[in-house]
């Protein structure tokens, strides 16, 4: 696949989450591969739930500063913002498929990015909303991802947006 693909926030926390012994392992090769092929993308939405999430409710939770390291590293990917056109989206995305808020804007920003994938397990796997097909990180493997080509869901917002990876054990 050369079409990037959008990681919503259980992604990135299940990579971080060390009490779940079958999903860290997948979250973490995912977001190996995304790094490896430059294909990464994600939202500022998205990246405030993540810090929240393993900061605040994960447990063992991750220190703010090694969180806080994590955000600036998926900076690269260059989060789409909840601006005026990503939220004007979003209420159709939301209106039209009946998806919470939070999907919507998720949704939508993928379609900003130009992103033909979401990888979540917040959406039926296999769903296809408004020219983004959702699967699951955990049933959709990156072998299958690398074999598979997509067209890019919307070439306009299409961003390339990688200098470093995480350091460390951050995936």
């Amino acid at each position: 696949m050369s079409a990037p693909i959008f990681v919503d926030t259980n992604v990135l926390v299940y990579a971080r989450d060390a009490g779940d012994a079958r999903r860290q392992p997948l979250a973490r090769a995912w977001l190996e591969w995304l790094w490896a092929e430059r294909l990464g993308r994600t939202g500022t939405q998205v990246l405030s739930e993540y810090y929240v999430t393993v900061t605040r409710r994960l447990k063992p939770g991750l220190p703010e500063e090694q969180a806080w390291d994590d955000v600036e590293a998926l900076m690269h990917w260059q989060p789409q913002p909840v601006d005026l056109p990503t939220m004007q989206r979003a209420r159709t995305i939301q209106a039209r498929h009946r998806l919470s808020w939070r999907d919507a804007l998720v949704v939508a920003a993928a379609r900003e990015q130009g992103c033909p994938v979401l990888l979540t397990e917040d959406l039926q796997d296999g769903a296809l909303i408004d020219g983004v097909r959702v699967r699951s990180p955990f049933s959709y493997s990156v072998q299958q991802a690398g074999t598979e080509t997509y067209g890019h869901a919307h070439d306009e917002g299409h961003r390339q947006g990688h200098r470093r990876k995480p350091r460390g054990d951050r995936s």
